[in-house]
């Protein structure tokens, strides 16, 4: 037999015993033991004071960069929505000393030429944004990411000067095709840095798992990696619209102005002078005429709108990648 004796359970210490009674309490009432006046917001505390102190002054700063923006909108909706009316969308610029008139070529054109440039962009942005993504950090992409970021601030007259030399002097004329082109130099580096941001924001997981069933890098590329990523590019796609929509440098060199439609006969013509809203703001705006004037004001209104528009548009597609 076994001279083994039952060894006798250690009784805890009191260290222990308080513990577990504290987490019992703990686990019936999880704010036992808690003092909320502790926790109450008390200007005799300098630290909510000081926390106070600099709300307001954040606050009141933020008030007052506010300002300038709401008194341009205040004086664009009150100089520029006095002339708003159906007309301006559908007549031709007036000629000087005439009354009436409208701007409607140079809202097709504007389209048109952002269009064209948004058509250019697009694929070779994101195309560049999928490279840079997949590469990492090799030199290639390293030198193509240093020259898309020194393209954002590249100069709007220069990519107008630019396509003045490549396209307007090779075509023998203004046109908006020298216009889109011009404005998809501008467009560009957005696009190709909001995509790159995108596809990289994608989780790993899911590109390792389209790999593990089977998937080539094409595929998934193009079945994974774009389609999370749209919200991401397609806020890229917005604010480099809304940027091009108010150029008017790059325009004056390469498409220059109209005072004609856009189409004859039913079909567009491209390669002729094309206006633009930002153009015929600028040529108006100097203008000794009123009636030129208030059109100025009221196409500066229209611009800022559909500029505000994508804008709207680009901040709901980034909302939605959030949410992902």
């Amino acid at each position: 037999m076994s001279d083994d004796k039952p060894v006798a359970a250690k009784e805890p210490s009191p260290a222990e015993t308080l513990l577990h009674r504290a987490e019992e309490e703990a686990a019936k009432d999880p704010f036992a033991g808690v003092d909320f006046r502790e926790l109450e917001l008390s200007l005799y505390r300098p630290r909510t004071l000081f926390s106070i102190i600099l709300s307001w002054i954040v606050t009141g700063m933020t008030l007052f960069a506010l300002v300038p923006l709401f008194a341009v909108l205040w004086m664009l909706i009150w100089r520029g929505g006095q002339k708003l009316s159906l007309a301006l969308f559908t007549q031709l610029p007036p000629a000087p000393l005439e009354q009436g008139g409208g701007f409607g070529n140079a809202i097709v054109g504007t389209l048109i030429m952002v269009g064209l440039a948004t058509l250019i962009t697009v694929p070779l942005g994101v195309l560049t944004g999928v490279f840079l993504a997949q590469a990492g950090a090799s030199r290639l992409a390293a030198a193509v990411r240093f020259s898309a970021k020194v393209l954002t601030g590249f100069p709007s007259i220069l990519a107008g000067v630019f396509a003045y030399g490549a396209i307007v002097l090779v075509t023998g004329g203004y046109s908006a095709i020298a216009g889109g082109i011009a404005l998809s130099i501008l467009m560009l580096p957005t696009v190709i840095l909001t995509s790159e941001s995108a596809i990289a924001m994608v989780p790993a997981k899911m590109k390792e798992a389209s790999i593990g069933l089977g998937a080539t890098g094409t595929q998934t590329v193009w079945m994974v990696l774009l389609p999370t990523a749209m919200p991401g590019i397609l806020t890229g796609v917005m604010l480099a619209v809304a940027r091009a929509a108010g150029e008017t440098a790059p325009l004056l060199f390469t498409a220059l102005f109209s005072n004609y439609w856009l189409a004859s006969n039913g079909r567009f013509d491209l390669m002729q002078p094309t206006a633009s809203l930002a153009v015929l703001i600028y040529n108006f705006s100097g203008m000794p005429f009123k009636n030129q004037v208030e059109l100025a004001w009221a196409a500066a209104l229209v611009l800022v709108a559909l500029v505000m528009i994508t804008n709207l548009i680009g901040q709901s597609f980034s909302r939605q990648q959030v949410n992902q």
